[in-house]
């Protein structure tokens, strides 16, 4: 799935209007009509819904949501900030088709001493402000949203909270956005919902599809993107009945010292039950038996240190190789791993500590295949970029990073997010908090490497890798709880989320 700048989603709206063709009064009612339906599912009539309208398109919708709900029976009151201006367009229509129902009470808000007394069931619908919003709110908008926020009643935004941002929230006022429990966007989720500073205003969100023309969607250029199922169904390629184990590559994997050597026997494991028709797992000599014994199906080699990395075997037989799980960082390491950057010919898979190792030595990012993939936790992306102060500056300075190294960056989280060097940003769908286990990220290493060696492009490799590990979570959290999964989890239950793929590949 595109996703889209709040100015773009205002062009598509324009471009629906005047090519589906539709009014623009029709389209506001399609698009109340979405969120009127979520009510009716989520709330009984028993509730009163008390509305919060604006000047703008957004308090057209809610006026819109006020007469349809009240038309199924629910108990409504209307709230109308007033700035002393009358409504116009499509607002104005709406306000006088709900006045001409007679079925809600319509009230303007002055200042803040008119704002009602809620009873406790309440439910709060804010209509204030949409995603056009350019500015912090102030004055009696802020007043009204701070009284809102006081409050212990559920809140429910149309399409953003009032007084977020569509994009960029850096220069906002966080004390005067809406905290709402739900969030129903219309079409496309704001890029903004995928921060995690924006978690506590947004709540629960949902997309609801309205209708915007698919032609207007597929002239839209964006570098933002939403990996959905159907996505990396179309890229995992089905097996025939001639391939062999030599047909999905043979990785090297260097992982584990003293100490650590269950992130060697994850990544290694996550590696094999992802479809690479070998596996080398390169480990220090004292962790053979445990390589051994743990993942049978995959062939050791050994380095001559007892309990760190300093050596690699020959290159030429690996389609790709996967570094940094548990490694540590002891300078025979440190220069093994710069070596080791010297002598690839093929992209890699880098985590964990060769990335801190490659904060602490920056004049050797350089020595970096292009298009390797690197997979940092905040953390570890902190310690390569410097630091950031939000979400926004954060995605700016991963998206310079591959641009300039020429690299891919996994940066791991909820809505994983991976960019590109032709600068392309790819916001992960599946993942859930149980995910944040000790060795978590190995397994995703495992699985990338893996993508890496059967032939996926870099790109393709990295998308599929975060998909695949967010969805074996989920599957695995479904089924174990988030307090209970562990990173061996996420190994068991991949050959469901592979089942999960192929099923969406096949409709």
């Amino acid at each position: 799935m595109k996703l889209f700048t709040t100015k773009q989603i205002a062009a598509l709206d324009k471009y629906t209007i005047e090519n589906e063709p539709i009014a623009d009064i029709d389209l506001m009612e399609r698009a109340a009509l979405q969120i009127s339906n979520r009510i009716v599912k989520y709330f009984t009539t028993e509730r009163k819904i008390v509305v919060f309208a604006g000047p703008g398109n957004n308090g057209g919708d809610a006026l819109t949501i006020a007469r349809q709900i009240a038309g199924l029976g629910y108990v409504c009151e209307v709230f109308l900030l007033d700035f002393g201006k009358e409504l116009k367009g499509s607002p104005a229509i709406n306000r006088e088709r709900l006045e001409k129902q007679g079925q809600v009470q319509l009230n303007k808000i002055n200042s803040i001493k008119e704002f009602p007394q809620l009873g406790e069931t309440d439910i709060i619908l804010d209509g204030l402000f949409g995603s056009g919003l350019s500015r912090p709110l102030s004055g009696l908008a802020a007043e009204v949203v701070n009284k809102i926020n006081r409050l212990s009643n559920t809140v429910i935004a149309i399409d953003i909270p009032s007084g977020l941002m569509g994009e960029d929230n850096s220069g906002n006022h966080l004390n005067t956005i809406v905290i709402a429990n739900y969030t129903f966007t219309f079409q496309f989720p704001k890029i903004s919902f995928l921060f995690a500073e924006n978690e506590k205003f947004v709540g629960q969100w949902e997309v609801l599809p309205i209708g915007l023309h698919p032609e207007g969607i597929a002239k839209t250029v964006s570098d933002y993107f939403f990996i959905e199922k159907e996505d990396v169904a179309k890229i995992i390629p089905q097996r025939t009945t001639f391939q062999h184990k030599g047909s999905f590559g043979h990785v090297l994997l260097i992982a584990g010292s003293y100490g650590k050597m269950g992130a060697a026997v994850l990544a290694s494991r996550a590696c094999l039950h992802s479809g690479v028709g070998l596996l080398t797992t390169h480990i220090p000599r004292l962790g053979y038996s445990i390589i051994q014994t743990a993942v049978p199906e995959a062939m050791a080699s050994i380095d001559r240190h007892d309990s760190e990395f300093t050596e690699f075997p020959e290159l030429k037989t690996f389609k790709a190789i996967g570094i940094g799980p548990g490694i540590g960082k002891k300078q025979n390491t440190a220069r093994a791993l710069h070596s080791l950057l010297q002598q690839v010919a093929v992209p890699m898979v880098i985590d964990a500590d060769a990335l801190n190792i490659l904060s602490e030595n920056r004049a050797w990012l350089n020595d970096i295949p292009e298009n390797s993939i690197l997979t940092p936790h905040p953390g570890e992306f902190k310690r390569l970029v410097g630091d950031t102060k939000n979400s926004f500056e954060k995605i700016e300075k991963q998206l310079q990073f591959s641009k300039k190294q020429k690299v891919i960056v996994v940066l791991k989280g909820a809505y994983t997010s991976v960019s590109t060097p032709d600068g392309k940003l790819f916001f992960n769908s599946t993942g859930n908090p149980g995910m944040a286990t000790a060795g978590s990220g190995d397994v995703l290493t495992g699985i990338i490497v893996a993508f890496l060696a059967q032939g996926f492009s870099p790109e393709h490799a990295a998308l599929c890798g975060v998909y695949l590990h967010g969805l074996a979570g989920d599957l695995a959290a479904a089924k174990l709880s988030y307090p209970a999964l562990i990173a061996g989890n996420i190994i068991d239950f991949l050959g469901d989320a592979f089942i999960s793929i192929k099923n969406a590949s096949t409709k």
